[in-house]
């Protein structure tokens, strides 16, 4: 159960922080049972309410970076190393996705026993 309160708390901060921007809603709640994971996903303006707030600052102070991974666009211009490593803080990966028109972010909340030991993972998406 401290998982669950843990991602509601998460969730919290990242609602509170979206919502102080002036955004009306607060994402999208995506269920991924078959990969272990529940998250939320953001539509643009709550990406860039996000990527200006304090959410991924906050986010850090409990999940550290080597807990997080990243699904990076092709054209991203984040330095990703040879073995997959994305070498970029939180906000970083959520402002590249804001930088773009139609950019947004889902962030994940990956089970406990999921494949890379990874506690969060950050998607990116734009065309």
């Amino acid at each position: 159960m401290g998982i669950v309160r843990f991602w509601v708390g998460i969730m919290a901060v990242a609602a509170g922080a979206v919502a102080g921007a002036g955004v009306a809603a607060a994402g999208v709640p995506v269920v991924q049972i078959d990969h272990g994971q529940v998250g939320v996903a953001l539509s643009h303006e709550e990406t860039a309410a996000m990527a200006d707030g304090p959410a991924p600052a906050i986010i850090s102070m409990f999940v550290p970076l080597s807990r997080m991974g990243a699904r990076l666009q092709p054209d991203t211009a984040i330095y990703k190393d040879d073995r997959g490593g994305v070498h970029a803080s939180l906000r970083q990966v959520i402002m590249e996705a804001a930088e773009h028109p139609d950019g947004n972010v889902v962030l994940f909340l990956n089970l406990p026993g999921s494949p890379g030991g990874r506690v969060l993972d950050v998607y990116q998406y734009w065309n």
